[in-house]
């Protein structure tokens, strides 16, 4: 297998692209050519525009990891960042002060949003920002269009007793803790896959959904108009890994959004969630921890190849050893 596309969101997709490249590099993964090559396609639904930038968190993310420019202990911005303008804002008392753009990082949304502005597409702008980076992948905005993720929550003041927010505002300054009681995906249903996505996943010789957000990552990916429909439909094995380790996520708040849809936290409720290829699903296989081994025969029930296996990325060799387990379990 010699093509190979990756649906990602931001720090789990961008850890496990990290092992995946390491394993091909090392020869460590059986049925993947020695010159593969990986496209992702990355999640835009989490992008906002902040004091006049444009800003793609995940994009960012996975840019910034395989360019070995992420902070490696937060697992997103820029290594060694600085804060003097996020310090000056604040000073001038300019909102919101709860999301915070380093000073580095700043520079990597000053000239996207130029380029947006002077008329280039999303697509041509990750590709030029990726010329200094050498992700050593081809990086795939799931849209061009402008997409926004929104969560209600509870709020006792607002006469509706609820109140939507951005899904940053969610993650960062509330921290997931309040119960999310629905995800709007603002534009979903309007966008267009971004130039070269539906041939990412068609042509492909192999599909893999990363242990991503099932929900505001990979769920929107798919979201978006022919994309569901072309992982269905694509020749290519499908396997995904499970998010979800012993009954919650390891990072990030997949628990709390699979609760909002009403899905089981569990690998066998995630699994189920994306459904078998054979069942109008888009898997073919579903990787779990081997903590959740027990719901095996239920995934298998469910027409999904299935397998148990140590899923903690604790360094690119663990997670390449995860990638050759996911490949092996859909290999022809």
């Amino acid at each position: 297998m010699r093509d190979i596309t990756v649906l990602s969101g931001g720090m789990g997709g961008a850890r496990f692209i990290q092992g995946l490249l390491h394993g091909i590099a090392a020869g460590t993964i059986p049925g993947l050519a020695p010159d593969a090559r990986v496209t992702v396609i990355g999640n835009t639904a989490d992008d906002l525009w902040i004091h006049g930038l444009k800003v793609c968190p995940d994009l960012d993310t996975v840019m910034y990891t395989l360019g070995d420019g992420i902070d490696p202990e937060r697992g997103w911005g820029r290594r060694e960042e600085t804060w003097s303008v996020k310090e000056e804002l604040a000073a001038y008392g300019v909102e919101p002060t709860w999301f915070g753009l380093g000073d580095r990082d700043i520079a990597t949304h000053l000239v996207r949003t130029q380029m947006l502005e002077a008329g280039y597409g999303l697509s041509a702008i990750t590709e030029a920002l990726c010329r200094r980076w050498q992700p050593g992948v081809r990086l795939l905005p799931m849209t061009e269009d402008r997409v926004e993720t929104h969560v209600a929550v509870t709020d006792p003041e607002q006469p509706s007793g609820r109140r939507v927010v951005h899904f940053q505002e969610y993650w960062v300054r509330l921290r997931a803790a309040p119960p999310a009681e629905a995800v709007i995906v603002v534009g979903l249903d309007e966008a267009t896959a971004g130039p070269g996505v539906l041939e990412a996943i068609g042509e492909a010789d192999l599909v893999v959904l990363p242990p991503s957000n099932p929900v505001v990552s990979v769920g929107t990916i798919l979201g978006v108009p022919g994309i569901r429909e072309a992982v269905r439909t694509t020749t290519a094995p499908v396997v995904g890994l499970s998010p979800i380790v012993g009954g919650t996520h390891v990072r990030g708040m997949a628990h709390q959004m699979l609760d909002c849809i009403g899905v089981e936290v569990s690998a066998e409720g995630v699994g189920r969630h994306y459904g078998a290829r054979s069942a109008g699903g888009v898997l073919d296989g579903w990787l779990v921890d081997e903590h959740d081994a027990d719901q095996l025969a239920g995934l298998r029930a469910a027409g999904l190849a299935a397998a148990a296996v140590p899923l903690m990325m604790t360094s690119p060799e663990a997670t390449a050893t995860m990638a050759a387990a996911a490949v092996s379990l859909v290999q022809r």
